[in-house]
């Protein structure tokens, strides 16, 4: 294949020349993924990270999920309203599966909120994800020829 063959074949973008079409949409998904980002995934990321299960409560029943969170123990502390019956759903991760994922019904707003704050932002970065893949998809659309195009 000589140069010119080439470089009628490749792509330029933001000044990168000589991109295949695979190349191209890296280089798509990373612009996308740069608009994406802000304020509100790092507000995702610390919700998760808050959420974790990973301060040890020394005995908690072995049926239980082990451990709790830097957000239930602040939430149980500071809202630590009762309700007369359990009307709030919450979900806990017993194990790393769909499997493990369980639904449990509490009257405590402070553990029903403790709980929340990961699953909120869990969907935050999905979100995130299907917006960045469908933008990236759909501009790389716009830019390459008919045979490079996806879908």
């Amino acid at each position: 294949m000589d140069t010119t063959e080439q470089l009628n074949g490749t792509y330029f973008y933001h000044g990168v020349q000589n991109l295949t079409p695979q190349e191209l949409l890296f280089w798509v998904l990373l612009d996308e993924t740069e608009k994406q980002l802000g304020v509100q995934d790092i507000g995702a990321v610390a919700g998760i990270i808050l959420g974790n299960n990973s301060i040890d409560v020394p005995g908690k029943p072995l049926t239980s999920t082990p451990g709790t969170s830097v957000a239930s123990l602040f939430f149980r502390r500071h809202m630590s309203y009762k309700f007369r019956k359990r009307i709030l759903p919450t979900l806990t991760l017993k194990s790393f599966s769909m499997r493990g994922l369980k639904i449990f019904w509490v009257n405590n707003l402070g553990t029903f909120i403790g709980r929340a704050v990961p699953v909120v932002g869990w969907v935050i970065l999905a979100n995130d994800v299907a917006q960045i893949s469908f933008r990236t998809v759909h501009r790389y659309n716009l830019i390459v020829r008919p045979e490079d195009k996806i879908w």
